[in-house]
């Protein structure tokens, strides 16, 4: 097994002479057999990192090192990896046994024998045994995406990278493939990065999440952790599905309560022993809780006009207008709403994530709340419609 450790990472294109920075002051440990897993938005960066990791895009400034091997510069053929793309890349031309033999033919110096043999092996970890003598264009998309995987886990690498792998095939698809690669990254041991803008498939299977954004690396750990101790609000949103409500808030500390604006504005009595030295320097905050944290209620609580229902099934996604504000929750399917309805919502105050206005960098997140038991959590009902 191999840890990569990047260090003051950076990549600047510069296609018309004006400076463009892909990745920025990234600095990464990634330890033996981990399964790591770069998740954001497009274009924030995450998959220049892992072409950097496998040599084939330059570093402009910093360090790649595999265990004490400082790997840099060096070329991607003398790295130990293995890598797997989003489209599959397979040779048209060529039978399954060929494409998944073909690198260890190209460069590994292993005899036909040899190379026969683990390619078998190989097909059969994968369950495509039946298919080695088929084109790929007689594969359908989940078989090609095990040939691609083939090749690549045949050569024994030291470091495995996949960019984005499942992204072509269909949801149900998808899911299967996602516990066949865990499966195999389990029982190959090898260090694994994986790249990808679905953060409910990072959380599915990263051992850590590192969440990127413009370029620049935003929080790194496992992926409990960074969902309950979001280091910033853009990490807040982006993890979670529906995303985390986000209203601007009035600062009351000597009151300790917490007011949201808008017409039909509401007040929370906080009830937090942190929350007046975390918020006393502050006038306002952006406050945060997510959809899965607001209940409904039949009175008290605040009241709300339903504006969208979306059934998925085992829960509906309810879109709620309070005034001028928009809040998302998440509640049991058996609850039939409809758009116009009028419903309570009512929350915990130690459900509350806090932000900085400006920055958005995380002042009290959920995990490091303090309930003070003399207060009752509760949200007061201000100006209501």
């Amino acid at each position: 097994m191999t840890s990569i450790e990047l260090e003051n990472v950076e990549k600047v294109y510069d296609p018309n002479g004006e400076a463009v920075e892909a990745v920025t002051d990234l600095d990464i440990s990634i330890r033996d057999g981990e399964f790591l897993v770069f998740v954001g938005p497009s274009g924030c960066g995450k998959t220049t990192t892992l072409r950097m990791i496998a040599g084939l895009e330059s570093v402009s400034e910093g360090t790649i090192h595999f265990d004490d091997r400082d790997v840099t510069d060096v070329r991607p053929r003398e790295r130990g990896v293995a890598m797997v793309f989003q489209d599959y890349a397979l040779y048209p031309h060529m039978t399954v046994r060929k494409n998944i033999g073909f690198g260890l033919r190209l460069s590994s110096g292993l005899s036909e024998q040899e190379i026969e043999q683990r390619v078998e092996e190989t097909a059969e970890m994968l369950g495509i045994e039946d298919l080695l003598d088929d084109q790929p264009d007689e594969l359908s998309g989940g078989q090609q995406q095990r040939v691609a995987l083939g090749r690549a886990i045949v050569r024994d690498p030291t470091v495995f990278l996949l960019d984005e792998p499942l992204s072509n095939l269909d949801a149900k698809l998808r899911d299967d493939m996602r516990k066949e690669i865990m499966r195999l990254q389990q029982e190959l041991e090898v260090t694994s990065v994986y790249v990808t803008h679905d953060q409910t498939e990072a959380m599915a299977m990263g051992d850590r999440v590192a969440v990127m954004n413009e370029g620049r690396l935003q929080q790194v750990g496992p992926p409990e952790q960074v969902y309950l101790e979001p280091a910033n609000e853009f990490v807040a949103g982006f993890l979670g599905s529906p995303s985390m409500n986000f209203v601007d808030a009035a600062v009351e500390s000597t009151e300790k309560t917490v007011q949201f604006d808008g017409p039909g504005s509401f007040t929370v009595s906080v009830s937090r022993e942190s929350i007046s030295a975390s918020a006393e320097e502050y006038d306002r905050l952006t406050v945060g809780i997510r959809p899965e944290d607001l209940t409904l209620v039949e009175s008290g609580g605040v009241p709300t006009e339903v504006t969208v229902v979306e059934a998925m099934g085992d829960e509906n996604v309810v879109y709620l207008e309070v005034g001028d504000t928009e809040l998302t929750a998440r509640i049991d399917s058996h609850r039939r709403l409809s758009s116009g309805d009028r419903v309570h919502v009512d929350f915990d105050v130690e459900d509350l994530y806090l932000f900085e206005p400006d920055s958005g960098e995380a002042i009290e997140t959920k995990s490091t709340a303090r309930i003070d038991e003399t207060q009752p959590p509760q949200a007061d009902v201000t100006n209501p419609g």
